[in-house]
């Protein structure tokens, strides 16, 4: 009988006690058990030493872990849980790779594993994901490529609610803008988007919702901030309604901004923006991505080159369009006839690309607004 079955223990008192007896050759006692000398004498050897208690099962645990981490590394992780109690494991280690790459710290398994005895992570629960619509950022391969703007879920500062403006480079998630407004209203709106393109340049397009003031419900969905994003040379890009899969990446850091900043908010707005500002910075330039390889939206981001100018020229045609100003009724005059397109337009060149004698393109800048039909005497929206 060897000691790896369930009365381990009752064997060895037994084996023990025929040993004390000195009834049997100690080589005879060792085969009645089925275990070699060397076990027999290491059991008699503990006997003697611990009594009945080397009998007890123990733990095949080795008693040193050459790779263990250390007290003093165990402190500090717990430390610097403290200080960003909003990230996990991964990101901490990240963090750690980023600014303490000097030292070898363990994997992001065993951060998990020493933060859940100090009741410092808790467990997520399972969600089901669905797929996605489509995946809108595969061209955006630089930064400055796509901004994506939008308005944070309004929430009290007190009295009042407070409408966070929120604008994002894409490529680099580098977070340009975070301004508590009253309300998305086109002045305040545009007065932070000028102060974005100031200090960062201007991107090539800017990706929003359907919302106001981005969207309207006109020909071509226009907007007075659309059009001023048009006249600077950016390409308003709207996502699909009920699809905000499709402007992801700005989601997720919404998720995080809530859980920063709105949870719960500030009970003034001056306070608030500090906060803003505080998260602003942190996500910025110390918190690591992982869609970014652990690296921080500050090691990616450059500014544009395009700089940003007050004085806007007026839009340019190729040669082979039609040009026509829009009235103030919103209307122009072609083949004859009226066709109203916008009057948010008023005093604004548009240009008409020729595919036939009584068919053309409706164009706003770079920005096909529909098919001006003189057969069927209306304009027809893509």
């Amino acid at each position: 009988m060897n000691w790896q079955n369930t009365e381990a223990e009752t064997e060895k008192l037994k084996f023990i006690g025929d040993w004390l007896k000195n009834e049997f050759d100690f080589s005879d006692l060792c085969r009645r058990y089925g275990i070699s000398r060397k076990t027999g004498y290491k059991l008699i050897n503990r006997y003697k030493e611990e009594g009945e208690r080397a009998l007890r099962p123990r733990s095949h645990a080795p008693h040193h872990h050459p790779n263990a981490t250390s007290y003093e590394k165990k402190e500090y992780l717990i430390a610097l849980k403290h200080r960003y109690p909003k990230w996990g494991p991964e990101k901490l280690r990240d963090w750690l790779l980023l600014n303490k790459s000097n030292e070898n710290w363990p994997a992001a398994s065993t951060i998990g594993d020493i933060l859940k005895k100090h009741d410092l992570v808790k467990s997520r629960k399972y969600r089901k994901r669905v797929v996605p619509h489509t995946n809108p950022f595969a061209e955006c391969n630089a930064p400055n490529h796509i901004w994506s703007a939008d308005f944070k879920g309004q929430f009290r500062v007190g009295e009042p609610y407070c409408y966070p403006l929120t604008i994002s480079d894409n490529y680099s998630r580098y977070l340009l803008t975070c301004e508590g407004l009253l309300g998305p209203r086109l002045k305040e709106t545009m007065i932070g988007f000028k102060k974005a393109f100031i200090a960062y340049g201007l991107p090539n397009v800017i990706r929003t919702d359907n919302g106001q003031p981005f969207a309207g419900m006109g020909i071509g969905a226009l907007t007075s901030l659309s059009i001023w994003w048009i006249k600077l040379g950016i390409m308003p890009e709207r996502i699909e309604p009920g699809h905000p899969e499709q402007n992801g990446r700005h989601e997720r850091m919404h998720r995080t901004l809530k859980e920063a900043v709105a949870s719960p908010p500030k009970t003034n707005f001056v306070d608030q923006q500090r906060s803003f500002d505080k998260f602003r910075h942190e996500y910025n330039h110390e918190r690591p991505h992982q869609s970014l390889g652990g690296k921080r939206p500050a090691d990616i981001y450059k500014s544009s080159q395009r700089t940003y100018f007050d004085n806007v020229p007026e839009i340019t045609y190729p040669a082979d369009f039609e040009i026509r100003k829009i009235r103030s009724n919103g209307e122009i005059q072609w083949f004859s006839k009226k066709y109203y397109v916008s009057e948010l337009l008023y005093g604004e060149p548009i240009g008409l690309k020729m595919i036939d004698d009584r068919r053309a393109i409706l164009h706003f800048s770079k920005l096909k607004l529909g098919l001006i039909d003189a057969r069927e005497d209306k304009i027809n929206r893509p």
